[in-house]
């Protein structure tokens, strides 16, 4: 006889299959609704979008480097600091381009009272012409008397015949006369003093010598942050040597390094997405594709791999992509250089190009353009005082500084 509490049992592994079947049916439409849910996401949202957090900032590291010899006397910013376009940086010693600029000054001075010695010996030569010209009508006058008694017997041959080297004597002085005018008019003609080409060397000269003096102090020509001095007091510098480093945060970007198969569709002016790993997640930065690099990074490493010589592993490339970050952002949240980005490319317009659309960026600075203006104020200074009151350096055609435009010495004199 069978036991009841085994035959009651029987029933218990159908309830339990059944709790099973049910469990694995929920898992897989589970699965199916995420496959679902993703394929959705992927067709409708994933498949427009690269990403990759190998980027970090760059931007423009301007060095300060000197252009004269000299011996730094003074150091006026250091690390960390900021500096405004413009501000004096590094000054050097002045001593010896003051000398040259002293001496070229001097001869500017000697060279425009010398030009304006010309000047003056044209109205000596005619002078003097008109002087020869008297003496001839006067010699030719006593021969013409002579001649007219000759026949009486009054006059002698001799002196006649000494009248007549009278007249060829004084048509030769009046000759060498106009042939010195001549001369002399040959350096004067078409120019005035400011406009000469003795005078315009000597200006030169002067320009050479006030701006090597004037690069004795280097200023900074952007607005940035200071960084990499390496400059001290007392050191003696040669033009190129680097003295130190300006960054200018206001105008940095972002390269990310995207691996090759993710660049069929990325263009130039697609929209980007970005956080730094300083701030988190909180905080968004917008952007735009602006360019892409000529070359991997491989290509460009100081040194590139060796792909011929048949020992070479395939290994997926990484091209730099420049991202152009929204200024207004980037003034709330500012960034350094070589900070890491996590950056995210929205590819669904394709309407940009990858090279030919990219746009050529100018930097620029003026910090240096007074150096010629006041260099021609020197000049005017020189020339005013030396080429005296009524010369005709008061209507100088063209500057000392060359013959297409009009330099400040000329306007001032005119």
């Amino acid at each position: 006889m069978s036991d009841p509490q085994q035959t009651a049992a029987a029933p218990a592994p159908k309830q339990s299959n059944g709790k099973r079947r049910r469990l694995m049916t929920l898992i897989v439409l589970v699965i199916i609704i995420a496959a679902v849910a993703y394929g959705l996401y992927y067709f409708l949202v994933a498949r427009f979008h690269e990403a990759t957090d190998d980027a970090y900032v760059n931007g423009n590291v301007v060095q300060i480097t000197p252009q004269v010899v000299g011996t730094v006397i003074s150091v006026n910013a250091d690390d960390t600091q900021t500096v405004k376009v413009g501000d004096p940086l590094v000054a050097l010693d002045p001593a010896d381009s003051k000398v040259a600029l002293d001496q070229a000054e001097a001869n500017l001075a000697q060279t425009v009272r010398q030009v304006r010695t010309f000047f003056v010996n044209n109205n000596q030569y005619e002078a003097q012409i008109a002087l020869r010209r008297s003496d001839l009508s006067r010699a030719q006058d006593d021969l013409k008397r002579r001649m007219q008694v000759a026949q009486t017997g009054a006059v002698s041959q001799e002196e006649i015949s000494h009248a007549r080297d009278a007249v060829r004597g004084a048509q030769a002085a009046l000759d060498a006369a106009q042939q010195e005018l001549a001369s002399n008019r040959s350096l004067t003609s078409n120019t005035t003093i400011a406009g000469h080409p003795n005078v315009l060397a000597a200006a030169a000269k002067v320009r050479d010598s006030y701006i090597n003096f004037a690069r004795n102090t280097l200023p900074a020509p952007v607005t940035g942050y200071v960084a990499k001095r390496s400059v001290q007091v007392g050191q003696r510098v040669s033009p190129g040597n680097p003295l130190m480093a300006i960054v200018p945060l206001n105008g940095v970007w972002v390269d990310a390094n995207f691996k090759e198969v993710q660049l069929k569709h990325m263009r130039i002016g697609q929209p980007v997405e970005l956080t730094a790993d300083l701030y988190g997640s909180s905080v968004v930065y917008h952007g735009k594709v602006i360019g892409f690099s000529a070359g991997t990074g491989s290509a460009f490493s100081l040194l590139p791999a060796q792909n011929a010589t048949g020992n070479w592993i395939k290994v997926v490339q990484r091209l730099p992509v420049r991202i152009q970050l929204d200024p207004k952002e980037l003034e709330q949240h500012p960034l350094r250089i070589g900070l890491s980005m996590n950056v995210d490319v929205t590819i669904k317009n394709e309407e940009g190009g990858q090279l030919g659309n990219a746009q050529n960026t100018v930097y620029q600075t003026n910090v240096f353009d007074n150096y010629g203006a006041q260099a021609d104020q020197e000049i005017a200074r020189i020339i005013q005082q030396n080429a005296g009151t009524g010369s005709p350096a008061q209507n100088t055609p063209s500057s000392a500084h060359g013959r297409a435009t009009k330099s400040a010495s000329a306007a001032k004199l005119m």
